[in-house]
């Protein structure tokens, strides 16, 4: 049965799923994980993710999938991921995200 990004919608196929971290569970509460509830994101979704965000970022205000998906931040980015086929890709941490940590 194939997996659906939580995020950007894409459909991956278990044949596809060769290595196991393709596909990861993203805590929409970082660092709470005990509370937080969770989704099913493809590796270049959540790489994204917190490459864009700080933890305390994802906690307090993107703590759903709907409003990650509204995150001005994402709208290039999602665009882009939905029109290929990665699963792989390269991610740098934002500068202001960096400054942050």
């Amino acid at each position: 049965m194939p997996t659906t990004c939580a995020l950007c919608r894409r459909r991956i196929p278990d044949e596809r799923i060769d290595d196991p971290a393709a596909v990861q569970e993203h805590h929409l509460r970082p660092e709470r994980r005990a509370e937080s509830p969770t989704v099913q994101l493809c590796r270049p979704c959540h790489d994204q993710l917190h490459a864009l965000f700080t933890n305390e970022e994802l906690r307090e205000s993107y703590d759903t999938v709907e409003t990650l998906r509204g995150a001005d931040r994402l709208q290039g980015y999602i665009d882009w991921i939905r029109g290929t086929e990665k699963l792989d890709i390269d991610v740098s941490t934002s500068n202001r995200v960096r400054e942050r940590r």
